[in-house]
């Protein structure tokens, strides 16, 4: 008894120990975070109105994305902060004035989160006075949708609705409404590669590139309202190119689906500098499309090697049938392999 009693309470005292190491954390990241913000009026989120309270919520998120840094920074400040406050969350060492901040942070983090991967953690863990208003920004023109982009799976229909972008492009928080398209532009160009591994790939390096520009704005670009206005009619433009993809075949008399094989071809075309009569490639393309269907009729393809194989081997077959390609690149069947594997695991 006196050695379990020993070993209780030296748990005792670890547990007091981690507390007081958290409390110290949580002290520490909150002095951190009152300096990011220490520019930023946060008076209304506190003592206003409940519209004042999400109108501040809103700037807050806003604020803290005027440059990728500054945002990476301020999630892992918080993130260290929500670990240190889970240990210990119920210590009376902790006033309400800091409690009212750590779930202000709490809050700014989750919307962050969600403009930035879809999802938002956290919220269970605000009071009920952040959750309300989080439930409350549902009702709010602009910040709905960062609530709506990423609850729900995107189809081709929500992808590419002209009220939807319309609305998003009307959100007065410039680096939010990027952010919102930027989700918008990934599920659209997500979709087309489905099909279309081509057009998807090379729609994806655009979007990277345009990415990679915002993520490296400079400070002094935060009160130059063009260049983030440029930005978003950049990524809303792509997003009308991507669906300008769907029905592209309808010009030349091929579905969306054989426009990806059709792609393709001409791209090794372009690659390997050979050429192929149109007429031929259009027929080449649907001929590769059926096959490819024929194939996939097995639920199991993509377990059973042997399907594969045959694939291969017919694919072979038949682009000698037609002649493609009319010089010797062994290594042009490799990329169609790749879009026929590719069609076929995504095939409905």
């Amino acid at each position: 008894m006196n050695l379990a009693l020993a070993k209780y309470s030296k748990g005792e005292e670890q547990n007091f120990e981690d507390i007081a190491q958290s409390l110290v954390v949580v002290k520490d990241q909150l002095d951190l975070l009152k300096k990011i913000y220490h520019k930023f009026d946060d008076s209304k989120y506190f003592n206003g109105t409940p519209l004042e309270q999400l109108n501040t919520l809103n700037r807050a998120v806003e604020f803290i994305q005027q440059t990728k840094k500054l945002e990476g920074r301020f999630m892992s400040i918080v993130k260290r902060l929500k670990a240190a406050y889970d240990i210990c969350s119920g210590s009376e060492q902790l006033s309400q004035n800091e409690r009212d901040y750590i779930y202000f942070y709490f809050a700014i983090r989750s919307i962050v989160f969600k403009l930035t991967k879809g999802d938002a953690p956290d919220i269970a863990q605000m009071n009920a006075r952040v959750k309300e208003l989080i439930e409350n920004a549902l009702q709010s023109e602009g910040i709905e949708e960062i609530i709506k982009v990423g609850e729900h799976e995107a189809t081709e229909q929500d992808i590419f609705d002209e009220d939807y972008i319309s609305k998003i492009n009307k959100i007065k928080l410039p680096n939010t409404k990027i952010k919102l398209l930027q989700q918008l532009l990934a599920k659209a160009v997500g979709e087309l590669r489905k099909v279309n591994k081509a057009k998807g790939v090379d729609f994806s390096k655009k979007m990277q590139a345009l990415v990679e520009r915002y993520n490296e704005r400079k400070e002094n670009d935060i009160l130059v309202g063009d260049v983030l206005d440029d930005f978003a009619e950049e990524i809303t433009n792509m997003i009308w190119e991507v669906q300008k993809e769907f029905s592209a075949g309808d010009d030349i008399g091929i579905t969306f689906e054989e426009k990806a094989f059709y792609d393709i071809l001409l791209l090794l075309c372009q690659k390997y500098d050979f050429t192929y009569p149109e007429e031929k490639l259009i027929a080449l393309s649907q001929a590769v499309k059926n096959l490819v269907d024929e194939q996939a009729r097995f639920p199991d393809w993509n377990k059973r090697e042997d399907i594969k194989a045959t694939l291969k081997v017919e694919l072979i077959m038949l682009l000698d049938e037609h002649k493609y390609p009319p010089v010797e690149r062994d290594e042009v069947y490799q990329d169609i392999f790749e879009q026929a594997e590719n069609y076929k695991k995504n095939r409905k």
